[in-house]
């Protein structure tokens, strides 16, 4: 046990998980505001996997990662006409565009957390999974909350 490394990415099982339930939501007609909180979330997951699989010191930053996907996601929606309908707005932004916005900072925010448990529990974890867990916790709780909020 001297010699094992602790592991700082997200699960790639989960990450394609949460891939497929988005095509399933966007076909059972759930707000495109709540699936692009998780479409953020999913990038997030995914930068943050692949900043630790690059040996390269200057290369293997997760947030520098999660930007790139998010910008890559904005310029995709919106080439492809999925960002900046007039009528698919929430207080005056574009549904897409805020969700995307919004899954970011909950993502950015999870991580926080989790550092922070770990900071008061000397570096380790407090239950199993914990880095998977939180984030799922936060995207979900985040999800009902602003459903409710907005009657979404």
């Amino acid at each position: 046990m001297i010699f094992v490394q602790d592991a700082y990415a997200n699960c790639p099982v989960c990450i394609i998980t949460v891939s497929g339930g988005l095509f399933l939501a966007k076909q059972l007609g759930i707000d495109d505001f709540l699936v692009s909180i998780w479409i953020s979330g999913l990038n997030t997951a995914v930068a943050f996997f692949i900043a630790s699989k690059i040996k390269d010191k200057r290369a293997n930053k997760p947030f520098i990662w999660t930007f790139f996907f998010y910008l890559l996601t904005i310029f995709y929606l919106f080439y492809t006409k999925q960002i900046g309908h007039p009528q698919n707005q929430l207080l005056g932004i574009d549904k897409v565009f805020f969700g995307l916005t919004t899954g970011l900072l909950i993502f950015f925010a999870a991580n926080w957390f989790d550092g922070k448990l770990r900071a008061i529990h000397g570096g380790k974890v407090f239950f199993h999974y914990q880095k998977v867990i939180i984030p799922l916790v936060f995207l979900a709780f985040s999800t009902l909350v602003m459903k409710f909020l907005f009657g979404l």
